[in-house]
């Protein structure tokens, strides 16, 4: 009976082959400067990541599925354009649930980011479902300071509310702000009814 000696340089090469595939769903709606954070810590963890833009039909939402994976591919490609040492961007979007996307797309993990203590809690939550229900892990990874607070939530109060978007510039790229102006002047619903929401609660 003969067996591959230890120091053979394919020993074990089939186990060390599989590619770790990160998953990284949302919807951003809008991407912010938060999310491209998470994707930039996360290319230096995997091998791939994936960009999932969720659909959900029963949502209210800004921007449309198409737009919101359009802009994550300029926003990725700059990106790796700019860090090219990190692992490959894929952006696509996808309906349904998160867990069978992973595994249509023979995604290892799902990346999450954590904002704050209140993420933390959420988050583990859904982790263990995922985990126990589809075996799927995942992997958290902590935003930076600067981005603790920031939301599209957020996002779309402040561009329903405010007369001048300049100061959005610290939270989402320039594109992501030239985009809030075209939705805003074309008085989207969804900011009408956050701006009504808000004149609302004042009265």
């Amino acid at each position: 009976m003969s067996s591959k000696p230890k120091g053979d340089p394919h020993h074990g090469a089939q186990a060390t082959s599989r590619q770790h595939i990160a998953i990284f769903p949302g919807s951003f709606d809008p991407a912010t400067f938060g999310h491209l954070d998470v994707i930039r810590r996360g290319r230096k963890l995997f091998d791939q990541i994936i960009v999932a833009v969720g659909r959900n039909p029963g949502k209210d939402q800004l921007f449309t599925p198409t737009e919101r994976v359009n802009l994550l591919r300029t926003l990725c490609a700059e990106l790796v354009r700019d860090e090219p040492e990190g692992a490959p961007v894929l952006v696509e979007g996808f309906s349904g649930l998160t867990v069978d996307f992973a595994r249509k797309m023979n995604a290892t993990v799902l990346l999450r980011g954590i904002r704050n203590l209140s993420d933390l809690q959420n988050e583990v939550q859904q982790a263990v479902t995922n985990r126990e229900i589809a075996g799927l892990e995942t992997a958290f990874v902590v935003a930076g300071q600067s981005f603790a607070y920031t939301s599209s939530s957020l996002i779309k109060q402040l561009t329903a509310m405010g007369h001048d978007l300049a100061p959005l510039a610290n939270m989402v790229p320039p594109l992501v702000v030239d985009k809030l102006r075209e939705k805003k002047a074309a008085k989207h619903p969804v900011l009408l009814r956050l701006a009504e929401e808000r004149d609302g609660s004042r009265a």
